[in-house]
């Protein structure tokens, strides 16, 4: 297992993270479909990850309802300084109105809740799920610095923002001095690369880490899935969960998977590792996070850490992927460097 920098904390995290979607939820109406996997198995898996070198594990208090970390509490209680841990905030949690959003009232009583279930006295670091449209960003960052300060929290970072968004925060952590996000958590995988047009670069910039959820683009790119079948498990499976929920063009999604087939090929590897593979291989991304509902596709996952793309491999997944350019970036592209005039060379 490799190890990048997370932000500019100076911590290292593996490149491949589990992630506990899969844990919990047998009879949910939602994560049923996705695993539901019970404390055995997620033992079995979480030892796997572990000694494969992982120590960066991603959880959420809204999967399977809190039971996903729950079950990991249980799991990580022997093994918590190994491990970097990570869970977020923001869905509904319960039937209230404010059991959700980031008010600095659920903000605090998320907190705490979490770190019931996990049986930890702190979070390593603790995400916003996604945008409060409702509460402004000011009373958030106010109250995710004050957990830092009390020692429940050691770093904070965003999921599912966009570059402005996470700028805009950066601007305010800065001008009062509060803790700043340290990483975004963000979709992307070779069937869906908007992240380029704005998120990557801004994270380069501010230094910000990338981490990414659904690198297999809903497992689309493991290459289970044909144009036009309906019968197989995984199709069925993908459908049951919410397909659409991860979006992208599925007829152009075919064409990738053709191209990663034959890397994969080539590699004589599976293609969920080449689609891994190749986020590991791009800019800013600091950790992938794979979930998986058996050990066979976890290993599978995890052995993509040790596969390196070559040249020719990285050329044609760009080639069948690549998205347009958007505006205003063709236009800057279109101007390249600042030329000096000739008169005024040496």
């Amino acid at each position: 297992m490799k190890y990048r920098l997370l932000g500019r904390t100076g911590v290292w995290v593996s490149e491949i993270s589990l992630g506990t979607m899969t844990f919990g939820g047998k009879g949910h109406p939602v994560y049923d479909k996705m695993g539901a996997l019970g404390q055995e198995e997620l033992d079995r898996m979480l030892g796997v990850a572990l000694d494969a070198g992982v120590n960066f594990i991603d959880t959420a208090d809204v999967y399977a309802d809190g039971e996903s970390e729950e079950m990991l509490g249980r799991a990580i209680k022997q093994r918590r300084r190994d491990i970097v841990l990570a869970t977020k905030l923001l869905a509904p949690v319960g039937p209230g109105p404010n059991d959700q959003g980031l008010t600095r009232l659920h903000v605090m009583r998320a907190l705490e809740d979490s770190l019931r279930r996990l049986q930890t006295d702190y979070i390593d670091v603790y995400h916003i799920h996604n945008y409060d449209h409702l509460t402004p960003m000011e009373e958030t960052l106010a109250a995710l610095d004050d957990a830092v300060r009390q020692g429940k929290v050691r770093y904070i970072a965003s999921s599912n923002l966009a570059a402005w968004q996470v700028s805009k925060a950066l601007g305010i952590s800065a001008r009062q001095d509060r803790a700043r996000f340290v990483a975004n958590q963000i979709h992307y995988s070779l069937a869906s690369r908007d992240a380029e047009r704005d998120l990557v670069p801004m994270a380069e910039d501010e230094g910000v880490s990338l981490t990414v959820w659904s690198p297999l683009a809903g497992g689309f790119l493991s290459g289970k899935f044909k144009p036009g079948s309906t019968a197989s498990e995984e199709v069925s499976r993908r459908s049951q969960v919410g397909g659409d929920f991860v979006q992208f063009d599925e007829e152009k999604g075919h064409q990738i998977v053709d191209v990663v087939r034959a890397v994969a090929a080539r590699h004589e590897v599976s293609p969920a590792r080449v689609a891994i593979a190749w986020v590991l291989a791009q800019r800013a991304i600091t950790s992938v996070i794979v979930g998986a509902r058996r050990l066979d596709q976890l290993t599978d996952n995890l052995a993509a850490s040790e596969l390196t793309l070559t040249e020719q491999d990285l050329a044609e997944l760009d080639a069948v992927s690549r998205p347009p350019v958007a505006y205003p970036n063709w236009i800057q592209e279109s101007f390249g460097p600042v030329r000096i005039p000739a008169a005024n060379q040496a």
